[in-house]
């Protein structure tokens, strides 16, 4: 790999810019789960989750509070690890492509699908920290 390349990745810079692009999807999804209130309230009616309210407040709670431990590069296993299965379980319960046919299928589908990705992407930000910090700290002995 060119050293310019290893130096651009090995940056604080791209680490941040890194966890803010993978936060943004949630924060804007918690944000409107709180501004939104109503709406949000009929999304969860029209995914079958009762009481709505609570599970309209757990899904921003653990979206923002997931996020900002990304953000903040604290506890990031946590973080991630808590927006992963949020996201597994939003694809088991609303997103069942198995249980519809034709045009809801398939966007259920796509859903589900977008949703796996970016799973895959929290679990790769886990992994880049934890090899961040190992790396860190055999480079701050020396």
């Amino acid at each position: 790999m060119p050293s310019v390349i290893a130096k651009i990745l090995e940056s604080n810079t791209l680490w941040i810019i890194a966890r803010l692009l993978m936060s943004v999807l949630f924060i804007s999804s918690g944000l409107a789960k709180v501004f939104d209130y109503e709406n949000s309230l009929a999304e969860m009616r029209a995914a079958g989750l009762h009481p709505d309210w609570f599970f309209n407040i757990a899904s921003a709670a653990v979206m923002l509070v997931g996020s900002l431990l990304l953000l903040f590069n604290r506890l990031l296993w946590l973080g991630t690890g808590a927006l992963a299965v949020f996201l597994f379980l939003t694809i088991v319960v609303v997103h069942t492509f198995w249980s519809y046919t034709g045009e809801e299928a398939k966007i259920a589908m796509f859903w589900a699908i977008e949703h796996t990705s970016v799973i895959g992407g929290l679990m790769a930000v886990a992994i880049a920290g934890h090899f961040r910090e190992l790396y860190f700290a055999v480079k701050a002995q020396k």
